[in-house]
C-alpha cells in the first residue's frame, strides 16, 4: 500500500533554517496535489504549503517556507528559513489522487505520512 515517510524534523534556534523530505513508496509523484500539512499542541492540523500545477502557502508561512518535488528521484522537500518559536509542531505530508483543487484541506488527501517533529526555541 502507499506509504509516505518523512524526515528531517529537528530541533533548531529561531532564525535558522530546516529541510524536510517526504519520501513515498507505492506512489509515484507527478502533479498530483501534494502538500505538507502541520499540527502544533492543541490546535487544528493546517496546510502549510501544498504542490500539484500551482503552488500555494499558508499566510504565516509565506516567504519563508518553499514547496517543491524532484520528479526523478520521487520525493517532496519543505525549506523553511527564519524559523520562529509558532513554526513548532509536527509536520505531515500528504498525497492525493487528483488535481490542485483544494488540496489545501485535509479531506482532499487520501495518504498521510507519521510526522516529523519540528521544535524551534526562542
Amino acid at each position: 500500500q502507499v506509504q509516505l515517510a518523512e524526515s528531517g524534523g529537528r530541533s533548531v534556534q529561531a532564525g535558522e533554517s530546516l529541510s524536510l523530505s517526504c519520501t513515498p513508496s507505492q506512489y509515484t509523484i507527478t502533479t498530483n496535489c501534494m502538500a505538507w500539512f502541520r499540527q502544533a499542541p492543541g490546535k487544528e492540523r493546517e496546510a502549510v504549503a501544498t504542490i500539484g500545477q500551482y503552488t500555494y502557502y499558508a499566510d504565516s508561512v509565506q516567504g519563508r517556507f518553499s514547496i517543491s518535488r524532484d520528479t526523478g528521484k520521487n520525493m517532496l522537500y519543505l525549506r523553511m528559513n527564519d524559523l520562529r518559536p509558532e513554526d513548532t509542531a509536527i509536520y505531515y505530508c500528504a498525497a492525493s489522487s487528483g488535481s490542485d483543487a483544494r488540496c489545501y484541506e485535509r479531506e482532499r488527501h487520501n495518504y498521510w505520512g507519521q510526522g516529523t517533529q519540528v521544535t524551534v526555541s526562542s
